[in-house]
């Protein structure tokens, strides 16, 4: 046992004491860490309300509203359809968390959270998509210990024989609305104009492949998915003009060969999804397409991410087990099952925003 074992083994012991923590709390030097801590405890189990009131200010277009400036609490309850009591309460909520901030007695402006929500219709559908996360933990006993198949694994499709989606036009939408925040960090990341051609594996109805036109459009595009989302895709292309633009095919990647000859291949948000042994199946069918010399990209969270470990086990944790058994693998893991699948020259480019996605890119190691 090492030094910082045994220091976290006695802190522990005087913690798990009553008498310490009455003591803690009197004694000044000691009083504002244990103040702190109970803070902390707190917001721990009372997060459920926190998140209910981001819902709530959602469901209603309540940062949006207060774009234009501060409004009082009778617009508020006008614009959600609210009783005054009601509006008063929410409000006071939000501004409690930093959403909302109060001006005056009953005017209530965007504080700095509810600021970074406004135009941000990504985040906003993430938001209420959650609602079915929350029903699925509602018996986290139960998730763990696989009594339950859910409401996100209804979403996704996932169990379904061969990969078949269930609601490929509820979750590509969902795909499509958060995604242009992940190709931000993508193309902030990795430059994208040595490559000629891009297959995106898992490209659900085209959100990637949308945002690379406009950001590079001299690249050629092609991208790969189920064949129900293939066929929205080609839709969805079309009606943004990109249709003659992008080569859309439809099969799975966990029983079809990928198209071959593209020199950079992408997975966004695609291999976390799945267990060790679909993740493998999926890179090994993209090492056997790649084009010699080219480069596969991988972008989604990542565990143990710098700034935003929560999310990797704690969050991620708990989504894709109720998605379908997925897990959030960090970049040392990654970076084994890429050499495993016949890939080298590992590199992994942090993001600015690691909670919306890391990047990593690999070549194909020579045969």
């Amino acid at each position: 046992m090492g030094w910082p074992d045994a220091f976290g083994d006695f802190r522990n012991r005087l913690v798990s004491d009553p008498s310490f923590r009455r003591s803690a709390k009197a004694f000044a030097p000691t009083r504002a860490k244990a103040r702190d801590n109970a803070r902390a405890l707190f917001d721990l189990f009372a997060g459920f309300v926190y998140s209910q009131t981001v819902l709530a200010c959602t469901q209603i277009d309540l940062f949006n509203f207060l774009k234009a400036g501060p409004q009082p609490l009778s617009a508020i309850a006008s614009q959600g359809d609210l009783p005054l009591d009601g509006a008063t309460r929410l409000a006071r909520a939000a501004a409690s968390i930093d959403l909302l901030e109060q001006r005056g007695r009953d005017w209530y402006a965007l504080g700095p959270l509810g600021a970074a929500l406004v135009d941000e219709p990504g985040l906003a559908a993430m938001i209420q998509h959650h609602q079915l996360f929350y029903e699925d933990l509602a018996d986290p006993l139960a998730l763990l210990r696989g009594e339950k198949n859910g409401r996100l694994a209804e979403f996704w499709g996932y169990g379904e024989a061969e990969g078949e989606a269930g609601r490929p036009d509820a979750y590509s939408k969902l795909m499509a609305d958060t995604l242009p925040m992940v190709a931000e960090e993508i193309f902030a990341a990795v430059d994208l104009s040595k490559f000629t051609r891009l297959l995106d594996v898992g490209g659900g109805e085209g959100a990637f492949v949308s945002e690379v036109a406009h950001h590079m459009p001299g690249l050629q595009l092609s991208l790969f998915d189920l064949p129900p989302v293939a066929e929205r895709a080609k839709v969805q292309l079309a009606a943004k003009g990109l249709g003659a633009c992008v080569d859309v095919y439809g099969g799975s990647f966990l029983a079809d060969p990928l198209p071959q000859g593209s020199d950079l291949i992408s997975l966004v948000r695609i291999i976390h999804d799945h267990t060790d042994e679909h993740a493998m199946a999926i890179l090994k069918a993209c090492r056997a397409a790649i084009a010699p010399g080219g480069t596969l990209l991988l972008a989604e969270p990542m565990a143990e991410a710098k700034g935003a470990a929560p999310m990797g086990d704690a969050y991620f944790g708990f989504y894709l087990l109720a998605m379908g058994g997925g897990r959030a693998r960090n970049a040392q893991r990654l970076t084994e099952m890429l050499a495993e699948a016949g890939f080298d020259r590992v590199r992994t480019h942090r993001s600015r925003i690691p909670l919306i996605t890391d990047v990593i890119t690999a070549l194909p190691a020579a045969a």
